[in-house]
């Protein structure tokens, strides 16, 4: 007869999944930062300038070495909850000032809509589908901590 409370199910077997979890955003940020140096055309200064922001190099620049930092403190379990509010951060703030304007087909502000075949809800989640998992991942982090393995384990 099976226990209702199984190993599989156990609240300290989620706590061990948490490693996954920073494993699966730490490695995202980590490489999304160093390819906003590698590529900056494309991924940094470039994209920042294409999307309308204001200094473009200065903002790429910050954002890449903040996505380096907390994806590597995330990798790494130290001060994964901090680490992870910073990655939430951005997500939140490229959800709004890219994805949306997806959703509407149209720019605001100084953010501009890139060019696509469609505009519209289904666009939209399509095109966030990655920035949506890293903030859903992302507040885990927060709200759960490192779990083990974790140069801050808790």
């Amino acid at each position: 007869m099976a226990d209702s409370h199984s190993r599989a199910s156990s609240p300290k077997m989620a706590w061990w999944t948490l490693p996954l979890v920073r494993l699966m955003v730490g490695a995202v940020f980590l490489s999304e930062g160093i390819q906003k140096f590698l590529s900056p055309a494309m991924r940094g200064p470039g994209r920042f300038a294409d999307m309308g922001w204001p200094v473009p190099k200065v903002l790429a620049n910050f954002v890449g070495a903040a996505e380096v930092v907390c994806g590597a403190l995330i990798l790494l379990g130290l001060y994964t909850r901090l680490a992870a509010a910073g990655t939430a951060t951005i997500m939140t703030v490229a959800i709004i000032t890219t994805k949306i304007p997806i959703w509407m087909g149209t720019g605001f502000g100084p953010f501009e809509v890139r060019e696509l075949s469609q505009y519209g809800f289904w666009s939209m989640a399509h095109a966030m589908r990655t920035d949506w998992a890293m903030l859903l991942g992302s507040l885990v982090l927060v709200i759960a901590g490192a779990g083990p393995w974790a140069a801050d384990s808790e």
